[in-house]
This record gives C-alpha cells, sequence and structure tokens, in this order.
C-alpha cells in the first residue's frame, strides 16, 4: 500500500505524456496514409470508369421478327417484339412476309423483300435457319422461334456489339450527314430503313381472322446508301429520305454483303 501511495503522483504526471505523445502519433500516422489513401481510391475509380467505357456496347442488337397476319402462332411473338423494342440496348424491327397471304389473307404489312431477306438468312445455315413464322433472327446471324424469349436472350447475350461507331449530325439545311468510324478489313453495305413504330390491323380472314393485331417497329422502306470500306466513311441523307409514307422512325443498319451479319446499328434521334 505504501508503494502504491508513494507512486501515484509520479504516474499522474506520466500518463497524460503519453496520451498526449499516442495522440500526436495517430495524427502523425494520419498524415502520412491519408494522401495514399486517397490516391488509391482514385485509382480504383479510374480503373472503373476504364473498365465502363472498354465495357460499354458500341451498337444495339439487332432483332428481326419475320411474321404474317396470316399466321396463328404468330401473336405471342408480336407481343414479345413490343416488349423487346422498349430496351435501348435492342432495335427490334418486324419484317412481315407473303408466303402466308395464299391462305385466305393478304398480309396488309407483308414486303416481298422482307420474304427475300428471309430465304437468304435461311441459306447461310447458321443456328436456327429456316423460312418460317414466327421466326427472330439476331444481328444477321443465329435465329429461334420468335415467341420463345429464353433462346432470344440467349443470341443477344452471344451477340458482337463490338462494330464501328455510328454518329449522325443534322445541318442547316436539314440534310443529315452519317459518320461510321473504325476500322475492319471487311467491307459493308449501309442502309437506311424507314420504319412505322406502331401499326393496328383488324384481321378479317384466314388463321387470325377476327383479331386485332399490333406490331411495332414494321419495315416500310429502305434504301441503300452505299458501301462502308473498314475505314471512317461519312454517308448523306436528304429530307426526301427522311419522308417515307407510313414511316416515323428510322434507323440505320450496316451488314456484310449477302444477307451476312449486322455489325453495326443506330436508331436515328430525329
Amino acid at each position: 500500500m505504501a508503494i502504491v501511495t508513494l507512486l501515484e503522483p509520479e504516474m499522474r504526471k506520466i500518463i497524460p505524456c503519453l496520451l498526449f505523445a499516442g495522440a500526436a502519433f495517430v495524427v502523425f500516422m494520419s498524415g502520412e496514409f491519408a494522401p495514399s489513401a486517397q490516391a488509391d481510391a482514385s485509382a480504383v475509380a479510374r480503373s472503373a470508369q476504364s473498365f465502363e467505357d472498354v465495357a460499354r456496347p458500341n451498337n444495339p442488337v439487332v432483332i428481326e421478327l419475320f411474321t404474317s397476319q396470316g399466321c396463328s402462332s404468330c401473336p405471342p411473338a408480336d407481343l414479345l417484339a413490343r416488349r423487346l423494342a422498349k430496351d435501348d440496348s435492342l432495335l427490334v424491327i418486324t419484317r412481315p412476309v407473303t408466303y402466308w397471304d395464299r391462305l385466305g389473307w393478304k398480309d396488309t404489312l407483308a414486303r416481298e423483300d422482307n420474304t427475300r431477306l428471309q430465304r437468304a438468312y435461311a441459306d447461310k445455315g447458321h443456328e436456327g435457319s429456316g423460312v418460317y413464322t414466327p421466326q427472330i433472327v439476331v444481328n444477321g446471324g443465329g435465329g429461334a422461334v420468335g415467341s420463345r424469349e429464353g433462346d432470344i436472350r440467349s443470341l443477344v447475350r452471344r451477340a458482337d456489339r463490338t462494330g464501328p461507331r455510328i454518329a449522325v449530325v443534322t445541318d442547316a439545311s436539314g440534310e443529315t450527314m452519317v459518320t461510321i468510324s473504325g476500322r475492319s478489313d471487311y467491307m459493308a453495305g449501309v442502309s437506311l430503313i424507314a420504319l412505322s413504330s406502331s401499326e393496328t390491323v383488324r384481321i378479317g380472314r384466314g388463321e387470325n381472322g377476327g383479331r386485332t393485331m399490333h406490331y411495332v417497329n414494321v419495315v416500310k422502306d429502305e434504301r441503300n446508301l452505299g458501301s462502308w470500306h473498314g475505314k471512317p466513311m461519312t454517308f448523306a441523307i436528304s429530307p426526301e429520305d427522311l419522308n417515307i409514307s407510313g414511316a416515323d422512325r428510322y434507323a440505320i443498319v450496316v451488314q456484310r454483303p449477302g444477307a451476312g451479319r449486322i455489325v453495326a446499328a443506330k436508331l436515328l434521334d430525329i
């Protein structure tokens, strides 16, 4: 007890000193390590940003639906196409075909060009190829039954979106300039596709007789703007090209020759 009593005054002096020294050490070490931690955080942020830039796809995936008003299996696919069209990462294009017309109802939206394109795709022999409805072809390659969403999303996940970039500018005269940038060792055709964003049709006869059908982004016209040769190029679109009867949307599609793969696409913001 005597020893404790003798040490107490000294300890009261020493403890505040130790506490002060410890606090000073913490402040010193914080000053030493804070900049390093901030630098590490900045590096992580820059790395994440760089990864995001690299990972961000250049182009939407093009989904072409081959359908017909005379096909009783098509309404679920038409409905799915309308839902998929709400996804900005996809460009849905509806292409009604003509070969069902012989069954008692002539499709009011069908175009022979759509039928020819589907047959050209079938000749390529890609996954899910063939001439049938409803069929969805993804980026000009693999296909699937148009109502099988799981199969279609699988094709979308595997699609290549890293093709050339498309930039669009409209000048004061109303002329629209489309610039395709990027480099490749292949050539591709550049098309302007006129679309009707929404169509409603009352079916009078045939397998869907009495039904009212709804369609999204139906092709009204297609025009070839020229060929892209694997280097930056600019194509001009006149105001007349953007004044197609029945169309209220326009898209640029860059596709390899002979119904080849679609390498780039863009829905014009006009």
